[in-house]
């Protein structure tokens, strides 16, 4: 099953990527919105609940804007909350998230399981960052948030660490940028990289599905194909977009 979710008002909903903590709208309308895109994402099948815990998401936010140094960032509040909710509704033991720069969009899926609001213990968070000094940034973020190590930041290329991750991967985020030009192509190298690790119910999330649509062509082809995902929806209620595909 392929689809897509829009809300009425996704070209106008906007922030400011250097003040990614100011309230765009008021909480019940951001609830609203990410309560509509997880029913459509549990009715494709793609996740088996919709149901999260808000007040150990706020918990879980409000340490993210106390202690991370966050130069930018293109994660909305939103995307912020339908991220934590899906890892939290999925709860991966086994989770990688590809091109994370300074670490707010890692933690904005690791943040289910560890430091304050986590609702769920995990195996693996794994972070990876190919430019050294990021990853450092990254990690000193991470450590602020969890001083257990379960949730972790390695300067790595994503190809070869999906390549070589020896476990069955539970969630994968993907929002690399790869070199020569490759861009956001970079995406469908990740995923075919670590298929055959990606079990049954595996869910990928693609950030940038819709302001990079053009260069994820081939990936967003090969996801929404019922030969290598059971379903996938494109989720816009912002300008970025995220397209959540289940294996």
């Amino acid at each position: 099953m392929n689809c897509t979710f829009q809300s009425a008002d996704w070209d106008t909903y906007r922030m400011d990527i250097h003040n990614p903590f100011v309230e765009l709208e008021p909480p019940g309308e951001e609830i609203s919105a990410v309560d509509a895109a997880l029913k459509a994402l549990n009715l494709a099948g793609i996740i088996p609940h919709t149901m999260y815990d808000q007040g150990r998401f706020l918990l879980f936010r409000n340490a993210v804007k106390e202690l991370f140094e966050i130069p930018w960032t293109a994660i909305t509040p939103r995307m912020q909350r339908l991220i934590w909710a899906i890892n939290a509704i999925t709860q991966p033991q086994n989770m990688i998230a590809a091109g994370v720069y300074c670490g707010n969009t890692f933690i904005s899926n690791a943040g289910a399981a560890v430091g304050p609001g986590a609702v769920y213990t995990a195996k693996n968070l794994i972070g990876i960052e190919i430019k050294p000094e990021e990853a450092e940034r990254a990690e000193r973020n991470v450590r602020k948030i969890d001083p257990t190590g379960v949730a972790r930041i390695v300067a790595a290329d994503a190809v070869e660490f999906a390549r070589d991750f020896p476990e069955p991967i539970n969630l994968l985020y993907l929002d690399a940028d790869g070199a020569g030009g490759r861009g956001k192509g970079v995406y469908l190298d990740i995923t075919e990289a670590c298929l055959d690790r990606l079990p049954h119910g595996t869910v990928v999330l693609a950030h940038n599905s819709v302001n990079c649509a053009e260069r994820l062509a081939y990936y967003l082809e090969f996801v929404r194909d019922e030969a290598n995902f059971r379903a996938s929806v494109n989720v816009i209620f912002d300008g970025e977009g995220l397209e959540v595909s289940v294996r």
